[in-house]
């Protein structure tokens, strides 16, 4: 019997989805290209409108929902589940607070549920830095005959060419803004930068040029005098991609355990999995896990049901290090072979320092945390 969330979809039903993109993961880091058929099946299977609300065609799952449903996806392959972990974190974000028009919006959850479509924010650029920061943006739109003309260059466009819909955050008259944009349009023009990169070689987070780009005049979907509504807090994004390297890290658990059970040296005569020094190192690694495991899906639940995201920046910097830290001892459970390509092991290992790139993260977000705490025990007047 299929195991259902409080949205009603089936956890089974994800899981017949990793299997399928599983097969196909260790090939695709090696080729260091997002593998076609995993966007079929991305597609076809309506995972990508699990965030959009019901009354447009989605499921309208919560955050935790969505949260358990990329645990399970990214121990497939941690690249598949990035890009999509994209438009659900964007729908999530969208359906609570959006600059969209209601036309806009409602457009755009038919275009994914209806229609399977991939859409993906595409903000950063070599110049700018991290978006969240705030900055001018370099690509610009001008207005013309009938639309808009397109000029910029963004990078880390997770999904690349597989992307059916780009919406693309640039400067107009010194204002930020975000255009829609086909990514079949002319003058769009993809670079694969992303291949050799440490971290989720699969996921073409790679380069974009538009030079030209002309999109109609309803294109243009929000326009803002500074950057504080499209940098306004959201859990969606850091705890999808949480739950995505923790995912990852799961795998990597599973398959030192796999390990254990598997391997009889000729001088012990039995699996090392009965050897106390690999139960309790494999027992330091699982309780890590667990305990990153509660304080995300806790943390996903306080802001479905209280809008409380005190322990967002928390659960995710622990969730992300808890990650390294467990494909780090996967790997030193199963020793030399675990660095070959025999065992996934080592896509793991690169995979989950993915988790190191996202804000908030390091040294910001320990401030942030440790100002929360200090101010919760400040006296008043203080």
């Amino acid at each position: 019997m299929p195991v259902a969330t409080r949205a009603g979809f089936a956890l089974d039903d994800v899981r017949d989805l990793a299997a399928r993109i599983a097969s196909r993961a260790d090939a695709a880091d090696r080729a260091g290209r997002l593998p076609a058929e995993d966007v079929a099946d991305l597609r076809a299977s309506g995972y990508l409108a699990l965030s959009v609300p019901r009354e447009h065609g989605g499921q309208g799952a919560t955050l935790r929902d969505c949260a358990l449903a990329q645990l399970k996806l990214a121990q497939a392959s941690g690249s598949t589940a990035m890009v999509a972990a994209m438009p659900l974190h964007l729908f999530g974000a969208m359906r609570e607070h959006t600059p969209w028009s209601e036309e806009h919006f409602e457009k755009l959850c038919r275009l994914t549920s209806e229609e399977g479509a991939l859409l993906n924010s595409v903000a950063s650029e070599p110049q700018l830095g991290s978006p969240s920061r705030g900055a001018i943006f370099r690509s610009n739109a001008r207005r013309v005959d009938g639309g808009w003309l397109i000029n910029g260059h963004k990078n880390w466009s997770t999904g690349g060419r597989h992307l059916t819909h780009l919406l693309v955050s640039l400067d107009i008259e010194g204002n930020p803004a975000q255009m829609l944009v086909p990514n079949n349009a002319s003058g769009i023009c993809w670079e694969p930068t992303w291949r050799d990169a440490l971290s989720l070689r699969a996921s073409d987070s790679d380069d974009v040029y538009l030079k030209g780009v002309f999109v109609p005049c309803d294109h243009l979907l929000a326009r803002h005098a500074d950057s504080s509504q499209r940098n306004r807090p959201t859990p969606w994004f850091p705890l999808l991609t949480a739950a995505t390297y923790l995912g990852v890290a799961l795998a990597a658990r599973d398959a030192a355990i796999h390990f254990a059970l598997e391997r009889v040296p000729t001088a012990l005569g039995k699996p090392i999995a009965s050897l106390p020094g690999i139960q309790r190192q494999v027992g330091e690694l699982d309780v890590e896990l667990q305990a990153a495991q509660m304080m995300l899906l806790e943390a996903a639940r306080q802001w479905d049901d209280e809008r409380d995201m005190s322990a967002v920046a928390p659960a995710k910097l622990f969730a992300n290090d808890a990650a390294i830290r467990a494909a780090d001892r996967a790997m030193r459970i199963v020793g030399g072979q675990a660095i070959t390509h025999a065992l996934p092991l080592e896509r793991y290992y690169r995979d989950v320092r993915g988790g190191l790139t996202h804000p908030p993260s390091g040294d910001l977000a320990l401030q942030a945390i440790g100002r929360s705490a200090i101010e919760g025990l400040r006296p008043p007047g203080n």
